[in-house]
C-alpha cells in the first residue's frame, strides 16, 4: 500500500501533488485510491476501486481543489472484503473534530482491537485495520489533550507492522511501527510545503527533496505553520525490522530505502545468485520489471551476456498483488511476450525476483520454450518462501507456498525449468549491505517475526471467528 500526503503553503493544487505522488506508488497498491484534502477543516474525499489515474478524472480533481493539507492513499487487500468499502483514506467524525487516515500494513491483534471495540458499542462498516486503528485513536482523543497525544497513547495498543499518515483540520501526522517494518519518509519543496511519501521515488515525482526517513516508533507532527515536530515515546524500543521484500520486490528500483538503493540491492542480490547457482548457458534473461535488476546483476557476476527476452505489457499491473488466484493467472497469460531472437537456440538463465506460487514462472517457462530456448535455467534472487506473512505482503499460508510442498528439483519439474536455484538464505542480509538499518525482517523465509503472530477470537454470541484485513 501507498502513502501520500502535502501540507502546504499554498491552497492550491495540493490534491494533484497527491495525485502525481500516488501515480509514483502504483506500483504499491492496484486495488482502489483516495484523496482527502483538508479545506480550513472542511474534508473533501474521493475514493473509488481502480488505478489511480482511473479513479480521478477532471470532475473528482475540481472537487479536491482548494486545501492546506490532504492525503492519499493507494491500497492492494490482503484478506477479506474487496471493493469501494475498504478504500482509504477514511474520513472519522467524532466529538473533538475531525480525522482522516490512510495506512500502510497489519496489524496482528486487529481481530482483538475489533472484538473489543464491538464490545464497548463501536459499529463497523469495512473489513480494514484502518477503521479499527481510527477507533482506537478516537477513543484516546476523549481525555488526550491533542490529535498526537492520541496517537502515541493509540500506539501502545496497535501490534504489528503498520505505517500512518492522519489528517486533522490543522495538522498532517506520520506515523511509523516501533519495528519499522514499512518504509515512511518525508522531503521538502521549494516553496516550503512539506511531504511524506512511503517511497523517496514519490518525493522526487513531486520535486521534493529528501530530508529523512521516518524512525521506527516515531509521530513526525506537521502544522499548517511550518512547524515540524517529533514524538520519540517508542523509539529504541523494539529492534529494527524492516521488511527485506522491499528490496526484492516491493518498493520501485529508483527508490532509496535506509540509504540503499532498491536497484543495488536487486543487483547484488543477482551477483550473489550467481556465485552459489553458476551455469553454463548463452543469455541471463530477467523477468520484467523487479527482476531486471537481479538479472543484470547475475550477468555481471557470471560473465553470461544479458538479454532483452521478454517484453511487458505495460497496461498490465503486477501479478503478484492482483486479488485472488485466478485474477493473477488470467494476467500473466497477456502481460509477458518473449523475444524469441534473443532466446531461440540458446541456454538461458531466468532470473525472476521471487517465487511464491509458482503461477507465474511456469506461465514465463513455458514462454521461453515456445521462443525457442532450449535449456532454461530459473534463478530466484529471493530464497524460498516457506512461512506466511501478517504484516500486510500478500505472502498467505503455508499451503499455498510451493516450496513448502516440494523439494527444489521437483519445483523445477513443476515449472518445467533445467534447473532451478534460489538465492541462499545466509545471503538475504548481505543484499542490505551500506543500508543505515540495523536489523531486517525475513521471517518469511525463516519464520524468526519480530511481533507475535496473529491471535483469532471467538465471538462468545455467535461462536464466529472474527477476521480484519489490512
Amino acid at each position: 500500500m501507498g502513502l501520500f500526503g502535502i501540507i502546504g503553503t499554498e491552497r492550491e493544487n495540493l490534491a494533484s501533488a497527491v495525485y502525481y505522488g500516488l501515480y509514483a506508488l502504483q506500483h504499491r497498491g492496484q486495488e482502489s485510491a483516495g484523496i482527502v484534502v483538508n479545506d480550513d477543516g472542511i474534508f473533501r474525499q474521493h475514493k473509488n476501486t481502480g488505478l489511480v489515474g482511473d479513479v480521478f478524472d477532471r470532475n473528482a480533481m475540481e472537487h479536491l481543489a482548494e486545501g492546506e493539507i490532504a492525503i492519499g492513499h493507494c491500497r492492494y487487500g490482503t484478506l477479506g472484503t474487496k471493493g469501494v468499502a475498504n478504500a482509504e483514506p477514511i474520513v472519522v467524525n467524532h466529538i473533538k473534530g475531525r480525522l482522516a487516515l490512510a495506512t500502510d500494513g497489519r496489524l496482528v491483534n486487529a481481530t482483538q482491537l475489533r472484538h473489543e471495540l464491538e464490545l464497548s458499542g463501536m459499529i463497523f462498516h469495512t473489513s480494514s485495520d484502518a477503521e479499527i486503528i481510527s477507533y482506537v485513536i478516537t477513543k484516546e482523543r476523549l481525555s488526550a489533550p491533542s490529535i498526537e497525544e492520541a496517537v502515541n497513547r493509540a500506539m501502545n495498543t496497535l501490534r504489528g507492522g503498520y505505517c500512518l499518515l492522519l489528517m486533522s483540520p490543522r495538522k498532517m501526522i506520520a506515523v511509523r511501527d516501533e519495528n519499522g517494518l514499512h518504509p515512511l519518509c518525508y522531503g521538502r519543496r521549494e516553496n516550503g510545503e512539506y511531504v511524506v511519501a512511503t517511497e523517496s521515488c514519490a518525493l522526487d515525482t513531486v520535486g521534493a527533496s529528501f530530508i529523512r526517513e521516518i524512525l521506527p516508533g516515531e509521530i513526525v507532527v506537521f502544522g499548517v505553520d511550518g512547524s515540524v515536530n517529533s514524538i520519540t515515546d517508542h523509539c529504541g524500543k523494539k529492534p529494527n525490522a524492516l521488511c527485506i521484500f522491499e528490496y526484492f520486490y516491493t518498493a520501485r528500483p529508483d527508490s532509496v530505502i535506509s540509504d540503499r538503493s532498491v536497484q543495488a540491492a536487486r543487483a547484488a542480490a543477482g551477483a550473489l545468485l550467481a556465485r552459489a547457482y553458476p551455469v553454463e548457458a548463452d543469455v541471463v534473461v530477467g523477468v520484467p520489471d523487479s527482476g531486471l535488476d537481479a538479472a543484470l546483476g547475475y550477468a555481471e557476476e557470471s560473465g553470461i551476456p544479458y538479454g532483452i527476452g521478454l517484453i511487458k505489457n505495460k497496461y498490465i499491473g503486477r501479478t503478484f498483488i492482483a486479488p485472488g488466484q485466478s485474477v493473477r493467472e488470467d494476467k500473466v497469460k497477456i502481460k509477458l511476450n518473449p523475444v524469441s531472437a534473443a532466446v531461440k537456440g540458446k541456454r538461458v538463465v531466468l532470473v525472476d525476483d521471487s517465487i511464491v506460487r509458482g503461477t507465474t514462472c511456469a506461465r514465463i517457462v513455458k514462454l521461453l520454450r515456445s521462443a525457442g530456448a532450449t535449456e532454461i535455467h530459473l534463478r530466484s534472487s529471493a530464497p524460498k518462501f516457506l512461512y506466511p506473512c501478517y504484516y500486510g505482503t500478500d505472502i498467505d499460508s503455508r499451503e499455498n507456498h510451493i516450496a513448502c510442498k516440494h523439494t527444489v528439483e521437483e519445483i523445477a519439474r513443476i515449472v518445467g525449468a533445467d534447473t532451478l536455484g534460489f538465492l541462499p538464505l545466509e545471503d538475504v542480509r548481505r543484499i542490505a549491505c551500506g543500508s543505515s538499518c540495523s536489523g531486517f525482517c525475513t521471517a518469511c523465509f525463516d519464520g524468526e517475526y519480530p511481533t507475535e503472530a496473529p491471535v483469532k477470537c471467538v465471538n462468545k454470541f455467535d461462536n464466529k471467528i472474527s477476521e480484519s484485513e489490512g
